[in-house]
């Protein structure tokens, strides 16, 4: 490991999120992504050169140098990286972090093939596709192509690759949940990943047509605890849920939800253009990879490292000590700082 890290006043968190290209095939509804962010009165995320494969190696010998142990790719699309494949080899040739994890790749699917699916098997990949819906795909992703999704989940199933069904549900598809899921899983996905919609990105256009009142957030949960149950699987939600909105968080024996922000404690964000963020959905740079330290805006940072972040109308709060009350980032988004209440809270 590089002496640098015994000098960093932040801790490293373990895993990194590579979002290779800013460049995308789909219009999502739902995005999250900070620089589709296009609602007047936030602040615009400038995009900058997206690095080359020379860059992202470098940017990679940094990361093994600060002790990160895991990465996953996403974007953006990741397929669209004319460097994926490139990357993939690098880093399992060069023994570049923990050699007995997968690489978790996030991606749409439209640009799947069985070239890179073979190259997923070779290269230790878990593929999560999106699925936003079966009938309202189109509704939601500006493309028709819920059944490609299916298919590619059918032929990565009879390939080897481990799959996830990754579903963001929203006002719009919620109806639909349990065929979405079910669907998934028939057409071969292993596992689910569950996340709520958050406005932020291109999403925050699109708030009132998309956010989940509270009936439905609990409504999500029981579907996919239904749908694993059936199909004997395990799944996860992606996206803290504050514990007071959940019904009864404990009754769930095939879900896994998570209260705690896991921003800037188990993974971070490098973006296209090497800049550092405490994780996707946030639009505020904290850093670049080549800089010196790494991370300039150490209060930020350290703000989610820390859990300084709590609203004050939940620091009393029994549960308060392992539970985030939400999104914090999200907060900041909607309402200008991470010590706000989750917008979930409004519905």
């Amino acid at each position: 490991m590089d002496t640098r890290t015994k000098k960093l006043n932040f801790t490293v968190p373990p895993t990194a999120i590579l979002e290779l290209t800013y460049k995308c095939n789909h219009f999502c509804k739902f995005c999250s992504c900070p620089w589709e962010m296009e609602v007047e009165g936030y602040p615009k995320y400038a995009k900058g050169d997206e690095m080359d494969f020379t860059q992202w190696k470098d940017a990679l010998g940094v990361l093994h140098s600060l002790g990160v142990k895991n990465i996953s790719i996403s974007g953006g699309e990741a397929l669209l990286s004319p460097f994926l494949l490139d990357l993939l080899d690098y880093v399992r040739k060069e023994n570049l972090f923990n050699q007995d994890s997968d690489i978790v790749l996030i991606s749409n699917g439209l640009a799947m093939n069985e070239d890179f699916l073979k190259a997923f098997k070779c290269y230790d990949v878990h593929l999560s596709m999106s699925l936003p819906g079966i009938d309202t795909f189109a509704q939601h992703t500006g493309v028709d192509n819920a059944a490609g999704v299916l298919h590619w989940f059918e032929i990565a199933k009879k390939m080897g690759v481990h799959t996830t069904v990754n579903v963001t549900v929203t006002k719009q598809n919620y109806h639909e949940l349990f065929k979405t899921l079910a669907m998934g899983l028939i057409a071969g996905a292993d596992t689910i990943l569950l996340n709520r919609f958050l406005p932020g990105g291109r999403g925050l256009s699109y708030f009132n047509d998309l956010m989940l009142n509270k009936e439905q957030l609990n409504g999500m949960l029981n579907i996919a605890e239904e749908v694993l149950e059936h199909s004997n699987r395990i799944g996860s939600v992606g996206t803290e849920f504050p514990r007071c909105i959940v019904d009864d968080i404990d009754k769930y024996e095939r879900l896994r939800i998570g209260t705690i922000c896991a921003a800037a404690k188990d993974f971070f964000v490098v973006d296209p253009s090497g800049y550092i963020r405490t994780c996707n959905h946030s639009p505020r740079k904290v850093g670049h990879i080549f800089d010196s330290d790494i991370v300039s805006d150490v209060e930020y940072w350290n703000s989610f490292s820390t859990r300084a972040y709590i609203p004050k109308q939940c620091i009393s709060c029994n549960e308060v000590s392992f539970c985030d009350c939400g999104c914090r980032e999200v907060a900041a988004i909607v309402k200008g700082r991470i010590n706000e209440m989750d917008p979930c809270f409004d519905n």
